[in-house]
């Protein structure tokens, strides 16, 4: 299996070997046998299909995932068979859980939605917009998604290279001329590929502290030029905000268009999420938003959203209601094959990389998580035995969780808008409702979420290094170089 720490050792490319070797090993590449019919423009990600066996996956994960049903079971969207939920799965349960996290004052407001066999069953608001103006949050609040904003990047990356616009392998630099690393090669070794699951080569969370204190994105892109390898890109884990939202660039320079207007003209309008938008004007501009709040003695006290993580939009600068998350799970599940095909959603859900660190933290995660990784813009979890596809997001008081779990055919989104863990607690309880596991008290025993689960930077980072004085700086955040 692949570690997490290993070392840049030589620059020698090995990624496609040992994604071939992880592949086999949980028989996920499987996942990726419809690529040659959907999407003629693909290319592979690290790894050869060819290589597939017939192999079971890890635990249960074979008797739910057979390679000759992948599709079938997958993206039941297509209108192929699923199991259903487990008997004493009630949607008035968990409304009414919802309902007790704002009365009990745990969080000022909530949305959730819940997404079974096509159909939305719940897509509600609970509690109040802001504290000291207080407005009900419904379906149609805005809410920022921090996080939850990178599946948005990475599918719409994913449409281009259906387009035969862009390459998965298709270099980085080739797009953004500016970029450099501390090691020349691996300046031209980093892929889309590699962006998308944060496996650019340098330290977790790099210059998140520095985003935070107001720096702009050319900048602290060209400060990766200064910052030690980790491993080869390709070749580790670690967990990005400012590198990944170089994928915005990509998109620029293949497309032409700008980021947030490829995302909208492909996703926003197609899937009807009225309400999505991008970065600080736009949840400004919403009829109706939730304000982030911040715990005080005095108890919830509102603020005014930070403009620093809306800087790196494909990491985190969406902003959408509930109603729009409704969409945008029924999309992940394969039921809008007019805009994304099950073989293209196969490819964003599958595993390029090993997270383990990801089965720690809090208690629902170490209780429930036999195993983790990171797909395209996805986290991928073996959840007692059941495939779990996910992500979490959070920036100042804001946060928020989105699932699938393709076998029960069941997604759920969760918004909520305070430095808050207790709604979490509700995806755990949820999920283990739909495979008949008894759930855990799990709103009421989890913990302040870690750093790295919900994409905050890592606090207590040593100090990051500076450029030199002499050094130049991007003129610009975008290039409209084409591939070569």
């Amino acid at each position: 299996m692949m570690k997490d720490n290993t070392r840049y050792r030589g620059f020698r490319r090995t990624s496609r070997t040992r994604a071939m070797t992880l592949a086999c090993q949980t028989g996920l590449v499987t996942l990726l046998l419809p690529l040659a019919a959907g999407l003629s423009a693909q290319t592979p990600l690290r790894w050869d299909s060819t290589t597939a066996t017939d192999g079971p996956l890890p635990g249960d994960f074979g008797s739910v995932y057979s390679p000759k049903a992948t599709m079938a079971r997958v993206y039941p969207g297509a209108g192929l068979n699923v199991r259903p939920v487990a008997t004493g799965f009630d949607t008035h349960e968990f409304e009414r859980l919802a309902e007790s996290l704002v009365a009990g004052q745990k969080v000022p407001g909530l949305a959730m939605a819940i997404v079974q066999g096509g159909r939305v069953v719940s897509a509600r608001g609970y509690g109040i917009t802001d504290v000291n103006q207080p407005e009900v949050v419904d379906a149609h609040t805005v809410f920022r998604l921090a996080s939850l904003s990178k599946s948005f990047a990475s599918t719409t990356a994913a449409m281009l290279v259906a387009d035969g616009k862009l390459r998965w392998d298709s270099r980085v630099v080739d797009f953004y001329p500016s970029l450099q690393f501390s090691e020349p090669r691996a300046t031209m070794q980093l892929t889309v590929a590699d962006v998308l699951s944060h496996r650019v080569g340098i330290g977790s969370n790099a210059f998140d502290r520095d985003l935070e204190g107001y720096a702009e994105y050319p900048t602290l892109v060209q400060k990766i030029a200064y910052t030690p390898m980790k491993c080869a890109p390709g070749e580790c884990y670690a967990y990005q905000n400012i590198a990944y939202s170089l994928i915005g660039d990509v998109v620029q320079g293949a497309s032409g268009r700008s980021f947030d207007q490829v995302v909208a003209r492909r996703l926003f309008k197609p899937l009807g999420m009225a309400d999505a938008s991008y970065g600080l004007e736009g949840i400004a501009a919403s009829a109706r938003w939730a304000k982030p709040h911040i715990r005080s003695r005095a108890g919830w006290t509102a603020v005014m959203p930070k403009p620093t993580y809306y800087r790196v939009a494909p990491a985190a600068g969406v902003n959408a209601s509930i109603s729009d998350m409704a969409q945008w799970l029924l999309a992940q599940g394969g039921y809008r094959p007019d805009v994304l095909s099950g073989s293209l959603l196969a490819t964003l859900h599958a595993p390029l990389i090993d997270t383990p660190g990801e089965t720690r933290g809090s208690n629902w995660r170490r209780d429930r998580l036999n195993s983790a990784g990171y797909a395209l813009g996805w986290r991928v979890f073996d959840y007692v035995g059941h495939r779990v596809v996910y992500h979490g997001g959070a920036v100042q008081g804001y946060r928020g969780v989105v699932a699938l779990m393709p076998e029960r055919d069941l997604g759920v989104a969760i918004l909520w808008n305070a430095n808050s863990a207790a709604p979490s607690g509700l995806l755990p309880t949820i999920l283990d409702r739909a495979i008949g596991v008894t759930p855990q008290r799990w709103i009421d025993s989890e913990p302040e979420p870690q750093p790295e689960e919900e994409g905050l930077y890592a606090k207590g980072l040593p100090a990051l290094p500076e450029p030199p004085a002499s050094a130049g700086g991007a003129e610009a955040s975008v290039s409209n170089a084409t591939p070569k």
